[in-house]
């Protein structure tokens, strides 16, 4: 067989990375439930007509070619009917929520760990084929306010459990921008909001241009416009900053005290790790109230790692609208910064506890019976692959990180297990040994949490 070659945009961690990747997976899972949400999973695929409503181009978007082919060849090529894999949790989302809507109960609280797939050059960060972790909270035909509250706190929580540097959730709220702009007289609100989001690439000279190009804003407004996205801050100063600039509506003053209400709340709560910036407007449509984006702090060159915001038509049915309020993790996405940088590091890369070795071929059942017995009670256990001097057994066990050898007795006498990284060895009872709590699974440590030195 030729030797294979790797795809860009596909990561495949090797098994120390799977390890952390599991940990930080089942952490999100753990937190996300005691904070009520419940699992959900939708299917790969969707109507390409559906994943295309928000706007992106069909590059984007990986068909299901063979299907596409057989409708082709049987005269059906109607676009309604190609098929493509999901980009996003959310599109697939909002037709769960339409066809499941009588037998779910509003507010529905749900996440939802998938891949996704995205037909876009990859980059560092970026990948063709990734995970994702969404949490929302969707209403029928109303949704209170303080969810805009709690969700960015409980990501921040399911953050702050992860092995990963603090991470700082910079929010706003559309309606302190839309408000201010129409008080200023800035008729393209959308166009604006759009523009604002590119300050951090653009600079504000082109941020300028694009207001007056691409808003048909005066050089006055564009000057307004970006003295309001130069205000950040933690508390309800934020909000004397905005009005000082001179521009009141009724949509601002609701807007400010929103923004203000999530600030105290964080402060309270989770102190120092929201903070209001006025320039994240995240550009897509349909957001209408609070937004969020998340950077780990000492690596902001790689972007948001979790976004998301306020929208008040995840779908409709024509007769019910369904707001709701959502945040996405790009879980690969932080994986590779986290692995790449060695910001976190299992114990080992296996789950095996303990390795039984084999005295020879001819006694090998009675180390597949003692296995049984220690996997019997929870404890991963394997079995030596050969019957090798235990010398050899033993470096085998150390390669791939086994902290514990067990040695079967001969007929009549007792078993005993070593430890083979301080070298102690006892006797020992199948039915009663156990490992340290500490060895039982692999474990996870962030970067803070290793030992100094040599690494």
């Amino acid at each position: 067989m030729a030797r294979a070659s790797s795809l860009s945009g596909f990561p495949e961690w090797l098994p120390d990375g799977r390890v952390v990747e599991q940990h930080v997976l089942d952490s999100l899972r753990r937190t996300f439930e005691l904070h009520g949400f419940a699992s959900v999973e939708t299917r790969a695929v969707e109507p390409l007509s559906q994943l295309l409503r928000k706007g992106e181009t069909s590059k984007e978007v990986y068909l299901l070619r063979r299907l596409q082919e057989e409708q082709d060849a049987a005269g059906d090529g109607d676009a309604e009917r190609q098929l493509g894999l999901h980009f996003d949790l959310t599109v697939p989302f909002a037709r769960y929520v339409l066809e499941h809507a009588g037998q779910l109960t509003f507010p529905f609280k749900r996440y939802q760990i998938q891949k996704v797939w995205r037909g876009e050059r990859p980059q560092d960060g970026r990948f063709r084929e990734f995970t994702q972790a969404d949490i929302d909270v969707v209403g029928a035909d109303t949704l209170p306010f303080h969810f805009e509250v709690e969700l960015p706190l409980v990501m921040a929580e399911a953050l702050a459990a992860l092995p990963i540097p603090p991470v700082r959730i910079s929010v706003n709220n559309r309606k302190v921008a839309q408000g201010f702009y129409e008080a200023i007289g800035l008729a393209d609100v959308e166009s604006a909001l759009r523009v604002i989001d590119k300050l951090d690439k653009i600079g504000r000279d082109g941020v300028a241009e694009g207001l007056r190009e691409e808003a048909g804003a005066t050089p006055e407004q564009a000057a307004q416009a970006l003295e309001l996205a130069a205000i950040s801050g933690t508390d309800a100063s934020v909000a004397d900053r905005v009005l000082a600039l001179g521009a009141r509506s009724a949509l601002l003053d609701e807007g400010l005290g929103e923004l203000v209400a999530l600030l105290e709340a964080a402060q309270e709560r989770s102190p120092g790790t929201v903070v209001a910036d006025l320039k994240i407007a995240r550009g897509l449509d349909y957001y209408t109230g609070s937004v969020y984006e998340t950077t780990l702090v000492g690596h902001e060159n790689l972007g948001s790692i979790c976004s998301g915001g306020r929208y008040d038509s995840l779908a409709s049915d024509g007769k019910r609208t369904f707001p709701g309020v959502g945040l996405s993790i790009g879980v690969s996405r932080l994986l590779a910064r986290v692995l790449g940088d060695g910001l976190a590091t299992a114990s080992r890369a296996v789950p095996t506890a303990v390795l039984v070795a084999v005295t020879d071929e001819e006694h090998r059942a009675a180390s597949d019976r003692v296995a049984a017995a220690l996997r019997g009670r929870g404890i991963p256990t394997d079995v030596a692959p050969t019957a090798a001097k235990f010398g050899k057994q033993i470096r085998y066990a150390d390669r791939r990180g086994i902290p514990f050898v067990w040695f079967p007795g001969a007929p009549g006498a007792g078993d005993e297990v070593k430890d083979i990284r301080s070298g102690d060895q006892q006797a020992a009872d199948p039915a009663a040994w156990a490992p340290p709590a500490e060895d039982l699974w692999p474990r996870v440590a962030s970067l803070a949490d290793l030992p100094l030195g040599p690494r």
